[in-house]
């Protein structure tokens, strides 16, 4: 009886966590509204009359927004989910609500300084609903980090091009009515996913629990890849009618609730698979009860607690000393690891020179001629889509296969981001439309393959404010690449207007900016592969660990 109990429940759980992972995909989708700050930028610039470098001290204060985030990571391991989320939420209905009501005219546009605080809680608002996600998520399938993150890191980059394609469909790319949606859109959704994502109560590891998990995982890549195909072809479409601009949100909408499914089948699964499993607990208890009474009860014991025990990265804390790497750390000792400085740095050379991209791209577009930027807002978000979620299932195929460190996945697509800055710099037709994909496709995998790697390397205990730190790069980065180096640079180029701002036409606007941001990649290759050397053992115990887990599971159920 206890067998079938143990195994009902495990199900029950199983069905209320997907279902929480399919509200935490929908939470991601709308909660990447930081990068869009190129779709209204514009309008900003023009109603308020700015220079550049004024422009990108904007794009600075929501980036800053984030460096705030380690209050959201003190705060997951204090408070619940749904309040966390649910802060995030309140917070971006004030800050993007503040923002339409400058755009759309309804009220004089604000002191600088003033849509610098709206533009940076804005920016905060996003770390509460990432932390929420993220740190529940990853708790909750620990076996499946690298998937997970790829899965939900790559909805956060698709959620740009969804923004994006819901107000070209339905407003005509309206920056008002863009801003509008930024500020009720997630609100409505974090308000819904609240019910849903909780952590819950880790299954026992078998073979057949990973490969459901497997399965599903996979169902999720594929409707992520249609969803981002879907957005992709939408945008090379010249001017859609009105009709089909609806066709198209609705047919959105229903790919987006497609997993739903998965939660469902997990639930009919369960009750389909109780009667058995209570025929079968009964039966084992008729025949086996005196086996168990002569010692399997404390060997199945001893077993599920080591199981439970490999499922954790860190293994020790540490009474005397440092934590070493691949161990449990506190706070204090990650913030003194070379190791976790190391990582610090390379991601800053990554996301921080992407984060400037994306910050520029209408100005960048511009520059280069083109009137509509919104197509290479849409490419950077796809691609960085594809980025994310293909690194994340393929760095864990071969952490599993290889041991393949993941910081080794960091560095190719350090230099091969080097190379997209090159294409930037030299201007030739055509070289925006590679350059911004080749920048969204590492720009994605950095941040899927840093996130899980962070809880391999250094624990999960204290992962919501170790996430956080991390993201403290995007703040910095954005002030060191936008505000200082793009701002700078451009303004020296720029020619100034009748209304008091400046612009500036041609190739030779940002191609030192594309110079300096290709030596900052080369410098976080060569980082990345110092931290392949020095982790390498932590990734050989973990696919050791998964290898020998799965001959188990096999034995024991043959």
């Amino acid at each position: 009886m206890g067998s079938s109990s143990f195994s009902a429940g495990s199900r029950v759980s199983t069905a209320s966590k997907w279902l929480g992972f399919v509200a935490a995909v929908w939470i991601q989708c709308i909660s990447g509204n930081n990068y869009t700050f190129s779709n209204y930028s514009d309008a900003l610039k023009s109603l308020m009359h700015l220079t550049q470098v004024e422009l990108n001290s904007l794009s600075v204060a929501k980036d800053i927004g984030k460096a705030f985030g380690l209050v959201a990571g003190l705060a997951s391991d204090r408070l619940p989910t749904w309040s966390i989320l649910l802060i995030g939420s309140l917070e971006g209905l004030i800050a993007y609500g503040v923002q339409w009501l400058v755009v759309s005219q309804k009220i004089q546009p604000l002191p600088y300084w003033q849509m610098c605080v709206f533009l940076c809680m804005g920016g905060n608002s996003t770390t509460w609903m990432n932390t929420a996600v993220l740190v529940t998520c990853i708790r909750n399938f620990r076996r499946n980090r690298g998937p997970v993150s790829g899965i939900l890191k790559g909805f956060v980059g698709l959620s740009t091009a969804i923004f994006t394609s819901l107000c070209s469909a339905l407003f005509s790319d309206d920056p008002a009515a863009f801003l509008l949606m930024l500020a009720l859109i997630p609100l409505a959704v974090c308000v819904s996913g609240i019910f849903f994502l909780h952590e819950v109560p880790p299954e026992k590891s078998t073979a057949a629990a990973d490969t459901e998990e497997s399965k599903y995982f996979g169902i999720f890549n594929a409707v992520a890849v249609v969803v981002a195909v879907y957005l992709l072809a939408y945008g090379f479409i010249p001017n859609p009618s009105t009709l089909f601009s609806r066709v198209f949100t609705g047919v959105l909408l229903v790919l987006l609730a497609a997993p739903l499914a998965i939660p469902i089948h997990a639930y009919f699964s369960e009750k389909l698979l109780k009667p058995v499993l209570d025929i079968e607990g009964q039966n084992g208890q008729r025949v086996n009860e005196p086996l168990l009474q002569n010692g399997n009860r404390e060997e199945e014991a001893a077993a599920v607690a080591a199981a439970a025990a490999e499922e954790e990265t860190a293994v020790v804390i540490l009474e005397k000393g440092r934590a070493a790497i691949g161990e449990e750390h506190t706070i204090s000792e990650v913030l003194r690891s070379v190791d976790f400085l190391i990582l610090f740095v390379s991601f800053l050379c990554g996301v921080g020179t992407g984060m400037a991209v994306q910050n520029n791209m209408g100005q960048i577009g511009l520059a280069l001629g083109y009137t509509d930027v919104s197509i290479f807002v849409s490419l950077t978000s796809i691609w960085g889509f594809f980025g994310r979620i293909v690194s994340g299932s393929v760095s864990e195929h071969f952490i599993r296969k290889a041991a393949t460190p993941r910081p080794l996945w960091n560095a190719a697509s350090q230099i091969l981001m080097a190379v997209g800055y090159i294409l930037l710099a030299m201007a030739m037709p055509g070289s925006l439309y590679i350059g911004s994909t080749v920048v969204g496709i590492c720009y994605g995998v950095r941040m899927a393959i840093t996130v899980p790697a962070a809880s391999e390397l250094f624990g999960l205990k204290y992962y919501g404010l170790i996430y956080n730190i991390l993201i403290l790069n995007l703040p910095l980065g954005s002030f060191l690449f936008s505000g200082l180096l793009a701002g700078i640079l451009y303004d020296m180029e720029a020619t100034t207007t009748a209304g008091g701002g400046n612009t500036c036409v041609g190739g030779h606007c940002y191609r030192l900016v594309f110079v300096v941001m290709t030596a900052a990649c080369v410098i976080g290759f060569f980082l990345d592969i110092w931290m392949s050397f020095r982790t390498k053992h932590v990734y050989k115990k973990i696919s050791m660990s998964r290898k020998s887990k799965k001959s188990s599971s096999v034995t024991s159920s043959s």
